[in-house]
């Protein structure tokens, strides 16, 4: 991937019980086709089967990298461009040691002890930058000093997740962030591509 960072600029969490009876296929079209740049398939409860044939679908039909949350197994056998760990999945230094090349890796960090497990990583999601609706073990809210504390600690490509509103893009953006994640704040909308949009423009502003 030529600039992970530019790749990363508006990652879409793709939340499945978000969507109710929406096509995630036609939704995802919908976001990139409103800048979101890359997207991440998160399906908790979803059957392997299910997960690996809808994550195949999405990578097939966007012209962004599609990523899985949490599992590795499911990322590769979808031929997805990378899987997203949090600190209760596999270790970072595990995965990379299994992980092809070219597959990416990214972790959560929301405190110190899980932005020194990230080493070796090629990404991290900070957060949350205030308290999750749609995450409930995320943790507490980072905001600005938590989010610019963690900054320092890591040295690859950072996007801020958790409750990120387009208000808040460009303070987060000055903190150092290349990016930021958004999950309920485009799929709660009636027009997806509309509410990528608005946070596509705030990041290019």
């Amino acid at each position: 991937m030529p600039n992970l960072a530019d790749s990363l600029r508006l990652l879409l969490i793709l939340d499945i019980p978000l969507l109710g009876d929406r096509d995630p296929v036609a939704t995802g079209i919908s976001a990139v086709q409103g800048g979101v740049t890359a997207l991440q398939l998160r399906w908790k409860e979803g059957p392997d089967r299910a997960y690996v044939s809808l994550a195949r679908e999405l990578r097939r039909t966007l012209a962004v990298p599609v990523f899985v949350n949490d599992r590795m197994d499911l990322a590769l056998a979808a031929g997805c461009a990378g899987v997203h760990l949090g600190s209760d999945d596999l270790p970072i230094a595990l995965a990379r040691k299994i992980a092809p090349p070219g597959f990416l890796i990214g972790a959560s960090v929301g405190d110190a002890k899980e932005a020194a497990a990230s080493t070796g990583a090629d990404y991290v999601g900070i957060g949350p930058w205030r308290a999750s609706t749609t995450k409930l073990d995320a943790g507490a809210a980072l905001g600005a000093d938590g989010v610019r504390r963690l900054l320092g600690m890591v040295k690859v490509p950072a996007v801020v997740i958790g409750g990120v509103r387009p208000e808040d893009v460009g303070s987060i953006r000055a903190l150092g962030a290349g990016g930021v994640a958004v999950g309920s704040g485009i799929l709660s909308a009636v027009d997806t591509k509309e509410a990528a949009a608005t946070f596509a423009d705030r990041l290019t502003a």
